[in-house]
Parts: C-alpha cells; structure tokens; sequence
C-alpha cells in the first residue's frame, strides 16, 4: 500500500510492489503447504509412538516429515524478512504520511518471521545443531532490525 501510495515521491514504487504481491502469493502458497506438511508430521508422530505398529521404516518417514516441517517455515521465515525489509525501504524513502503505516508493516513482518523461527526451532529439536536453526534465527534477526528501523523513522 505504501508502495501504490507514493508513485511520485518513491521512485522505486513500482517495484517494490511488485516485489510485495510476488511476496503475497508466494506467502499464500507456502501457508497450505505448511498445513499439509504440519498434517504430516503429526501423523508421523503418532505412528511413531503406537507401540503397536509395526513398521520397519516408520523412523524415516518420521525423519522425513519433520524435516519438511522445518523446511516451510525457513522459508516462511526468509519471507517475513524480505518484507519487513521492503518495509522498511519504503518507509525511508515514502510520503511522510505513510511512514507509519510501513512501520506497521515491518513491525509485522518480524513478528511473522520470530513466529517461522519459533516453528523452525520446535520442528528440529530432535537435531540439535542443525544449520537451519541458525539461519532462521538470523533471518529473525534481521526482520526485526527492519521493524526496529522502521519504527526509529517515525520516532
């Protein structure tokens, strides 16, 4: 919105829009597929823990399923940031009427990501060490000095 709303003062404006509605669908999709890989996981789990099943590759498929649930929101995480990173562009460079509103964007947006990286860390508790936990936590790292930038600008 922030983007549309400063043709004439931002010069980057039309790009940065269209950068956000890529952003927004590919967010769109991501959300059903975290959905269906969350579905996934949890039946993984409860066939793993029904000592009554007998299934020799029962630890891979689990194996698998968690990983994938970890995969989606990593992305989900590098999402966040890019927008709270878009944010806070042009929450420097827009109208000074609409700095606001691009605050609440990136304020927003880091919350999304500390949200993905919050999933990113449950999903991989039983990897201690795994290098996704530390790019999700950077990646969160890095939406919130965005947000934290955006909302300095309106200070």
């Amino acid at each position: 919105m922030v983007a549309r709303s400063s043709l004439e003062s931002l010069a980057d404006a039309k790009g940065i829009a269209a950068q956000a509605l890529a952003i927004q669908d590919r967010a769109a999709t991501l959300a059903r597929t975290d959905a269906e890989a969350w579905e996934e996981a949890a039946e993984a789990l409860r066939a793993a823990a029904d000592p009554e099943a007998v299934d020799e590759g029962r630890g891979g498929a689990l194996e698998r399923a968690l990983d994938r649930a970890a995969a989606i929101p990593l992305e989900l995480t590098e999402i966040a940031a890019d927008v709270a990173a878009l944010a806070s562009l042009s929450g420097e460079r827009c109208e000074p009427s609409l700095r606001p509103d691009a605050a609440a964007a990136a304020a927003l947006a880091a919350g999304a990501a500390s949200a993905a990286a919050h999933l990113v860390e449950v999903n991989l508790s039983m990897r201690p060490g795994d290098p996704r936990l530390e790019r999700a936590r950077a990646t969160e790292q890095a939406a919130a000095e965005c947000a934290r930038r955006a909302l300095a600008a309106i200070s």
